[in-house]
């Protein structure tokens, strides 16, 4: 048994980051919440609520494809692909039937269901090799995609138009802010719930969440743990079709936007952790305030202050805010 005083010198040999990463993630939270609440007395509560619904839109990006990497151990490059086409689906679906209502409905079906086709015609081939042909084969996917996207639609910048029942702004006491974004910071939070309540109160959210620990352990069960890493991969899709419609009205239509998305959504799963929709949620609010506020206050560094922070925790908690250290 070591000494206190071989202890004290091991510590002191630790670089100093170790220190922070002995900080409980509940700290780390309160402090974040702390610099928004002084943010939005400042004088910039539109900016917060900005934050959160870029937030809440980070959320239902990143929460399908934490539970396909956690599950599967799957690299899903072509994941952005599928928050355009439902963007894209949207677009179409309220030009033709001029209800957004309907698009919301149907694009993300049709991108579960296009989804879950590719995994059982292309993607599952690749399930138990390497993430390098894992990448390979995704990203391919995504390129065409791409190009098909861009043929079909065109390359001009589009938009969804907002529905006429949350068209203009909502007081709120302290500011004014349009109704959608209330509605899109609304939405997160109930898909969240939602997503919550399946994967800890359901029996198919506890095989995924025996999954994602031990899929080998499910499948001895005499559970086909193939078609529910099927259904998860339709599942993550599907979410993101659903982002890419409630993206329509608040972000543009235009070529490129799934790489972009796609970034950020990695981001959010490497601060929350793999596998878990808490790390997400908590990850996407940290994210999409810091890119809302460096736009704002430092427009040229944005995006390395989304990287700094996700170098922070990195160097903190290798394995994410929520995620668990594997041996």
């Amino acid at each position: 048994m070591s000494s206190p005083s071989a202890t004290g010198e091991l510590a002191a040999r630790q670089p100093w980051w170790h220190a922070l990463g002995r900080v409980p993630v509940v700290a780390w939270i309160l402090v974040g919440t702390a610099a928004v609440v002084v943010a939005a007395a400042a004088g910039n509560p539109i900016q917060v609520l900005n934050g959160l619904a870029f937030s809440m839109l980070l959320f239902l990006l990143a929460a399908g494809l934490t539970i396909i990497f956690g599950m599967m151990d799957f690299m899903n490059l072509a994941h952005g692909s599928f928050y355009m086409l439902g963007a894209y689906l949207a677009f179409t679906l309220v030009e033709q039937t001029k209800s957004f209502w309907l698009s919301m409905l149907i694009a993300p079906l049709a991108v579960g269901t296009l989804a879950y086709a590719l995994d059982a015609a292309v993607l599952r081939r690749v399930h138990r090799r390497g993430h390098l042909d894992q990448v390979l084969l995704t990203f391919g996917l995504a390129l065409i995609v791409a190009d098909l996207v861009r043929w079909i639609w065109g390359g001009s910048i589009l938009g969804v138009p907002v529905p006429d029942e949350l068209r203009g702004a909502q007081s709120l006491g302290f500011t004014i802010y349009p109704k959608y974004r209330l509605f899109v910071i609304a939405m997160g939070l109930v898909v969240g719930g939602v997503l919550w309540y399946g994967q800890t109160r359901t029996r198919i959210g506890a095989i995924v969440r025996a999954g994602v620990d031990d899929k080998e352990m499910v499948a001895g069960l005499g559970i086909n743990i193939t078609r529910v890493s099927s259904l998860v991969f339709a599942g993550g899709a599907a979410l993101a079709g659903f982002a890419g419609v409630i993206a329509g009205p608040f972000l543009s239509l235009q070529p490129g936007m799934d790489f972009d998305t796609l970034i950020y959504s990695l981001i959010v799963v490497v601060v929350g952790g793999l596998g878990t929709l808490r790390g997400s949620f908590v990850a996407a609010i940290l994210v999409g305030l810091a890119d809302t506020f460096g736009k704002v206050l430092v427009p040229e560094f944005s995006l390395m202050i989304i990287f700094a922070v996700m170098a922070l925790v990195l160097l903190t908690r290798p394995s994410g805010l929520f995620g668990r250290a594997h041996a």
